[in-house]
């Protein structure tokens, strides 16, 4: 696998990942934006908006007839929230040349052209998007909206997040508010699209057997020739800690059979590098079968039936989730402190250092195995300062010590406990 980020304009980078694994080519187009509470909406609808058609295939229909000519590729779009940025993602997945028959017309150029027309060039009716598009699609936002509560887990870990970060961007939800949706204005929403394009980081990614002229053939594209350079707005991670809200407890009641009790957990690092140590402490906290929490409030004190933990590394927080009976709120809770607190004394071992590790670096080593994995891994680069490749990553999380693992675990702080109950 060759990794290789080329400029084409100020603001629009290539990025080529030549991989010999895969049958297929996978192009992806992301525009990157700061999240912010007038335009998250308008930027949620936007990739809706722009699969229903383009200038030269105005329809679903058209879209889908191109993509079976092109031995039945795929598309598939969609809205994403990375730190404090908005991210409107666009894919394309079409057979590998080296798979066609021979001396049929070469698919990944091809691919490339589509998918550069659907996110740059839309479907425009006298200067602005399609009423009926717009109408259908904010009905579907709507829909989307509104079912953020079927799944509870997510639920929770969403309204913990808005509560830890009340007033702050990141507190926003990706898919934007229903208040919002029934002034959108198909030419104004137009017009923002169009500045949005001006102003947005543009990274277009090609994963696959790449050949030598991929990037002449982005740079030539009429799509692209269009774009201006720009000084992109976007928000890179950043090792700040902005909330502050000393264990604040917050309860919330709806109809549910089972308790969701959430910690939002504040982590202020010295540097960049310490981000891979808090992995290793993540992973023996409870992002694992053998971690603290699974062992302590899951196996042994029998109060939980999810009791795990996960990393979130563009804000430096570690979110501890448990599904309990609500009646265990308390003594979950107790529990969930008792094991924060070992960790602090550095009641873990060496031996956990190393299980950490190994499950770390295996999942590392699977990164390359799906090709939008690959592609995201490569994507997340783009955020920090501190890059590596996989092979870097794993080296660094090798390195990683008990005294470490001891350091991140004295600077986590509880900032905020969420329970959802009846």
């Amino acid at each position: 696998m060759e990794y290789q980020v080329k400029e084409i304009k100020k603001g629009i980078n290539l990025h080529l990942i030549n991989n010999d694994k895969f049958k297929t080519n996978l192009v992806s187009v992301f525009l990157t934006t700061q999240l912010n509470r007038e335009n998250v909406t308008k930027n949620a609808i936007i990739p809706a908006i722009l699969r229903r058609g383009s200038k030269n295939m105005p329809t679903q229909e058209d879209i889908s007839k191109e993509l079976e000519e092109m031995y039945g590729a795929s598309f598939n779009c969609g809205i994403d929230k990375r730190g404090d940025n908005q991210v409107l993602k666009f894919y394309m997945e079409s057979i590998n040349d080296a798979f066609l028959p021979e001396g049929e017309e070469k698919i990944l150029y091809k691919t490339i052209e589509k998918l550069l027309e659907i996110v740059f060039n839309p479907l425009v009716e006298n200067d602005g998007f399609k009423e009926q598009y717009l109408e259908q699609e904010k009905n579907n936002i709507k829909q989307a909206i509104e079912g953020k509560i079927d799944n509870k887990a997510r639920y929770a870990i969403d309204r913990c997040i808005e509560e830890m970060y009340k007033n702050y961007p990141f507190a926003l939800y990706k898919y934007g508010y229903i208040e919002d949706l029934e002034s959108l204005d198909r030419i104004e929403l137009y017009k923002y699209y169009q500045e949005l394009l001006k102003t947005c980081k543009i990274d277009i990614f090609v994963s696959g057997i790449i050949e030598d002229n991929i990037y002449d053939t982005v740079c030539k594209s009429s799509e692209i020739q269009k774009l201006e350079d720009r000084e992109p707005k976007y928000e890179k991670m950043t090792l700040e800690v902005i909330p502050n809200n000393n264990e604040q407890v917050v309860q919330e009641s709806m109809d549910v059979t089972q308790g969701k009790l959430i910690l939002g957990l504040n982590i202020a690092l010295d540097n960049p590098d310490m981000q891979y140590d808090v992995l290793i402490y993540n992973s023996i906290l409870g992002g694992s079968a053998n971690s603290k929490l699974f062992q302590n409030v899951r196996e042994k004190a029998s109060l939980a039936y999810v009791a795990s933990s996960s990393y979130l590394k563009a804000k430096n927080n570690i979110f501890i989730n448990c599904g309990i009976e609500i009646g265990n709120y308390e003594k979950a809770l107790k529990i969930v402190k008792e094991q924060l607190d070992q960790m602090k004394q550095g009641d873990f071992t060496d031996d956990d250092i190393e299980v950490a590790k190994k499950g770390m670096i295996d999942a590392i080593q699977t990164i390359d195995d799906e090709q939008d994995t690959e592609i995201m891994y490569f994507f997340g680069q783009e955020f920090s300062d501190n890059k590596l490749d996989i092979e870097q990553y794993i080296s660094r999380i090798q390195k990683v010590t008990k005294q470490d693992v001891l350091e991140i675990a004295k600077k986590v702080q509880i900032d905020t406990i969420y329970f959802l109950r009846n």
